[in-house]
């Protein structure tokens, strides 16, 4: 038998975290509002999820923070080299510039993507994150 005060990972609710990272995941076709609504749950739940979870959480809310910080320094780095590809595509050496600008945002979203995937495998084994302050992953 076991008490309320268990650190007993299957004690503690996995539904939360999992909506908060499909909340992410489902940014993708929803221009990001839906991770704006996950950050919310996951600073909400954060105080009073066990240790487990507690590592969830903030992962989460560091993948939004960062991975805005990403999008938005990514946006602007690859909308310069876009612009400067748009121009010298008129002797051609644009389209290859064009294209690195548009490797420059797919990787700040598949860097975001990636960190979703990985925290929903690691939340479905019922384990704490094992490294919630990472960058990479």
């Amino acid at each position: 038998m076991t008490d309320i005060y268990s650190t007993d990972t299957r004690a503690e609710d996995k539904t939360m975290p999992a909506v908060c990272y499909g909340l992410y995941l489902l940014a993708f076709a929803t221009g990001g509002i839906t991770a704006i609504i996950g950050l919310v749950i996951a600073y909400a739940q954060r105080s009073s999820a066990g240790p487990v979870m507690a590592t969830h959480y903030t992962f989460l809310i560091r993948t939004f923070w960062i991975g805005l910080v990403l999008m938005l320094v990514s946006g602007v780095v690859g909308g310069i080299i876009f612009g400067i590809g748009a121009v010298l595509s008129v002797i051609l050496i644009g389209f290859p510039i064009m294209a690195l600008a548009g490797l420059i945002w797919g990787v700040s979203a598949v860097w975001f993507a990636v960190r979703c995937i990985l925290g929903l495998v690691v939340l479905s084994r019922g384990d704490a994150y094992p490294r919630p302050y990472a960058i990479l992953a």
